[in-house]
């Protein structure tokens, strides 16, 4: 038998990949939409399914992007919903490690776990920009080069806290049906970011660590998740890209103790399916024009240039101006905030050649669409990605909410359980279980 596959579904909304205009859109924070969803991926045999977070609403020319989610309910909160709606479904939080702090972080976490019986994940994020730390009253106040010193050391702190309750203990407790002894939640911790002590009041989760999620791709990213994490929900999808961070990432667990399933790659990927492959190349093509409207399109294209565009028709072509190298018109966006300079001399050439409207250029240059074709092809192509080795599996963002992971759960996943690259059933509990991962490291130490 080949390797198995791992699934997860993104919950869409916090960026224009949602087509809001087709009749079956959904609402984004009805809570019978997160049901739905999550309903569909448990069917579908999936490991978990996952909650992007943004801590504000994003901008455009100091306005309130009115292309945006204008609603994002707390990840957790939705989440400890949803463990009474779902009973093996793993359920991932994104929840920011540079807003947060490790006590609060520790006992949420571990009561989504105790909550959902061991199915609760963490994806750990960053954040040090100063527009989102004005929420919080603290814009600017951690310098980009930190964000990682204190990510890791935020979640070193929140395990010492997990850990600060021993589960032999807690179990020779409850069998005597004895109170539970007084030094369980003891901690004490001393860093450079946190300076903490005090008794941790809620007890060791059932996995003992929730699954670690981590997203970054820059040098500190590959490292930190390396060394701490448990999944990477990674952005590449094509195909030699795939294969070259699966190789890179991997190849540095060894020298933290870890073997390579250790830690899973799952990239972000959409499908597009049709009862044949000139069908599903349409479909494509019709969600990729829908997800870029007109303002869509304008938007990008000032968010990358840093100027007004809002005079110029989107099906025109791209004017002949430079771009701004200054702050820009865009805030809370961050494919917005590399060199916009050389992005934007890179969509000027791919403009000229190929003679590109506006909009047509923003379709080319920010497509998503990773599996297109019949049922039967997906499946052979999703698990050549994975026999291959440049996935452990794919966490699937459909275009549509709530209703858009029913076709790919009903005509692929068959199709995978027959070729015994999906699981046929839950054969464990756990998130943990789900993942074939080992138990939690403890006390901070490395494995």
């Amino acid at each position: 038998m080949g390797r198995r596959m791992h699934l997860a579904a993104h919950f869409p909304g916090v960026n224009n990949t949602t087509v809001w205009s087709d009749p079956d859109a959904g609402s984004q924070i009805d809570f019978a939409s997160f049901v739905h969803l999550a309903k569909t991926a448990e069917r579908g045999g999936f490991d978990f399914f996952f909650l992007a977070e943004g801590l504000r609403l994003r901008e455009m020319k100091g306005r309130i992007h009115d292309l945006d989610v204008m609603g994002r309910p707390e990840s957790l909160t939705v989440l400890a919903a949803l463990a009474g709606a779902t009973s093996r479904l793993g359920l991932a939080a994104t929840v920011n490690s540079t807003f947060n702090e490790p006590y609060e972080l520790a006992r949420r976490l571990a009561t989504l776990d105790h909550l959902s019986d061991g199915r609760a994940a963490w994806n750990v994020v960053t954040s040090w920009d100063a527009f989102t730390g004005e929420n919080f009253r603290r814009g600017g106040y951690l310098p980009q080069s930190d964000r990682y010193t204190r990510a890791r050391e935020a979640l070193q702190t929140v395990r010492e806290l997990w850990d600060s309750w021993d589960a032999d203990a807690l179990r020779a407790d409850r069998e005597s049906g004895e109170f539970v002894t007084p030094d369980q939640g003891a901690f004490r911790h001393q860093g450079q970011h946190f300076d903490i002590s005090g008794i941790f009041n809620t007890p060791r989760p059932p996995q003992g660590h929730p699954v670690i999620i981590q997203a970054g791709d820059s040098e500190e990213g590959r490292e930190f998740a390396a060394s701490d994490a448990d999944v990477i929900f990674s952005r590449h999808s094509v195909p030699e890209e795939a294969r070259a961070f699966f190789k890179d990432v991997k190849s540095r667990l060894a020298r933290y103790g870890r073997r390579p399933d250790d830690l899973k790659i799952l990239p972000a990927v959409t499908v597009v399916l049709g009862d044949t492959e000139d069908e599903a190349a349409e479909r494509a093509a019709a969600i990729r024009r829908a997800q870029v409207s007109a303002p869509t399109a304008l938007a990008y294209i000032e968010g990358i240039w840093g100027r007004d565009f809002s005079g110029y028709d989107p099906d025109g072509p791209l004017p002949d101006l430079e771009p701004d190298a200054g702050e820009g018109v865009s805030k809370g966006r961050a494919q917005f905030r590399g060199d916009r300079v050389a992005i934007a001399r890179r969509w000027r050439e791919l403009a000229d050649t190929r003679g590109l409207t506006i909009r047509e250029l923003v379709i080319e240059a920010t497509g998503r669409q990773t599996f297109v074709g019949t049922p039967e092809a997906v499946a052979g192509q999703m698990d050549g990605y994975v026999q291959g080795e440049a996935s452990d599996g794919f966490i699937l963002v459909p275009h549509l909410t709530p209703t858009g992971l029913d076709e790919f759960v009903d005509r692929v996943v068959p199709l995978l359980r027959e070729r015994g690259s999906l699981r046929a059933e839950y054969t464990g509990a756990t998130l943990r279980e789900h993942l074939g991962l080992r138990e939690p490291r403890t006390g901070g130490e490395k494995a």
